[in-house]
């Protein structure tokens, strides 16, 4: 029996509810977290190390840099580099923290063979709530390293 006081939707149905033409598609986000990745230290990268990176053709590289540089993330002209204004510099940083956050609480919680495939799924998709209370169960199993190691155990008895 469904519950009348939840609306359940499809995933694409959850997705059209909160559309907003300023909200970054899961393929934007990957760009620009990829070209903050490569662009850290330097404040810049390149279409090609873009490309290469992210295994598309530098043309397809160079559309979707000139999407991002129209929607104000990036700054680049045509053959130059690829540089970050405030605004997509912080989406970056914050795009690969969501990311290395989510990896690693898949790490933590025994997953092995897909931890990346199944990284790149779950940021695309996961809320602002759920994403803060990853983050803070990650802090709160630092604290609680006797915890982890329990669960290590109850992890490689169940593989038994």
């Amino acid at each position: 029996m469904v519950s009348q006081d939840r609306k359940f939707y499809t995933v694409r149905g959850y997705s059209l509810q909160s559309q907003d033409e300023d909200i970054l598609t899961p393929s934007m986000e990957d760009y620009l977290e990829m070209a903050y990745r490569l662009g850290k230290a330097k404040g810049y990268t390149r279409i090609s190390d873009l490309a290469e990176a992210l295994n598309v053709q530098p043309p397809s590289a160079s559309k979707m840099v000139q999407k991002l540089a129209e929607m104000g993330y990036l700054n680049y002209e045509r053959y130059g580099v690829v540089e970050f204004t405030e605004r997509g510099r912080k989406s970056g940083e914050y795009l690969l923290k969501r990311h290395e956050t989510i990896e690693k609480f898949l790490t933590m919680i025994g997953v092995v063979t897909n931890t990346l495939e199944d990284t790149e799924k779950i940021e695309h998709n996961i809320s602002e709530e759920s994403y803060k209370h990853i983050t803070l169960f990650l802090q709160f199993m630092q604290k609680k390293q006797s915890w982890l190691e329990e669960y290590k155990v109850f992890l490689a008895e169940k593989a038994k």
